[in-house]
């Protein structure tokens, strides 16, 4: 038997016990979740195994349904979640990643405006809420603006970081080839720091997502976040636990969503480790880039 048939022989035994596993975990949790509900709180609001299954049998069966302006099915409430995540998101990376490879490349700039960015960074996202519903006067662009606000400085400090270990003799080299900022910039300086970006993009899709939840319980309309808010109003908490595993479920496929994209692109496949960045990144290529 080969080395590669022992290793993959390996690989498949040990995705079998980690399925294995999983499952009995999955089953242990959800028998001292019963043992809970019958011993410690029978008859109480807690929420139930088997209330839960049938609550989202009965969700999910009308996912689509329609019956009102604010009496809509679950798919319609993730749908505009994700409206607000991708808007916020999206416009948050136009800005961060071309500032962050400005900043990265331009010491005394970052210098000069790093004491806001530390300044403004470690503030709650929903701090922003009441601040942009007074001056947006608006709870859907509030909404954008406050996922806009928790995605921004992930995105940013990432792609700096990422600019800060790329090899100097690699951008030495660019500049004794003559090659112009924009050659330095797209050629040697984005591709070197596409893994570091992956990751700031992977955080900050999955704080958004998490925010996002929040903000909707405030001043969302429709969403999964108002879901939960009027289902707890109606003392449903069987529909509150289906909520939570539908965002976990949908936080899960933004996040390989995220890598799926960043696979597609050839200087930011595998893991997204900023690590690798100077590693593709070889004197070799850059005379070639240039």
């Amino acid at each position: 038997m080969s080395g590669t048939t022992v290793r993959r022989t390996a690989d498949h035994s040990n995705r079998l016990w980690s399925l294995t596993l999983c499952l009995l975990i999955g089953a242990s949790a959800v028998g001292v979740w019963q043992l809970w509900t019958v011993l410690v709180d029978p008859g109480g609001m807690a929420p139930t195994p088997t209330g839960t299954w049938n609550r989202l049998v009965e969700i999910l069966s009308g996912a689509f349904t329609v019956e009102g302006p604010n009496s809509v099915g679950i798919a319609f409430h993730a749908a505009a979640s994700l409206q607000r995540v991708l808007a916020g998101f999206g416009a948050a990376v136009l800005l961060a990643v071309p500032l962050g490879l400005v900043l990265g490349m331009r010491p005394t700039l970052a210098a000069a405006l790093d004491p806001y960015i530390q300044v403004l960074r470690p503030v709650s996202p929903l701090a922003w809420l009441p601040l942009g519903l007074a001056v947006l006067r608006d709870s859907e662009a509030t909404a954008v603006f406050v996922i806009f606000m928790a995605s921004l400085w992930l995105v940013l400090i990432n792609t700096i970081d990422g600019v800060h270990r790329i090899d100097p003799l690699h951008l030495d080299l660019a500049r004794t080839l003559e090659a112009t900022w924009w050659q330095r910039t797209t050629r040697v300086v984005l591709p070197a720091t596409l893994p570091a970006v992956l990751t700031g993009l992977r955080t900050a899709l999955s704080t958004a997502w998490l925010v996002i939840v929040a903000a909707e319980m405030i001043v969302g309309s429709r969403g999964i976040g108002h879901f939960v808010w009027t289902e707890w109003n109606a003392m449903n908490t069987d529909s509150i636990v289906v909520a939570i595993l539908l965002i976990g479920v949908i936080g899960l496929l933004l996040d390989r969503g995220i890598l799926a994209v960043g696979r597609l692109i050839p200087g930011a496949r595998g893991r997204g480790s900023p690590q690798k960045s100077t590693r593709r990144v070889t004197p070799a290529r850059v005379r070639s880039a240039v």
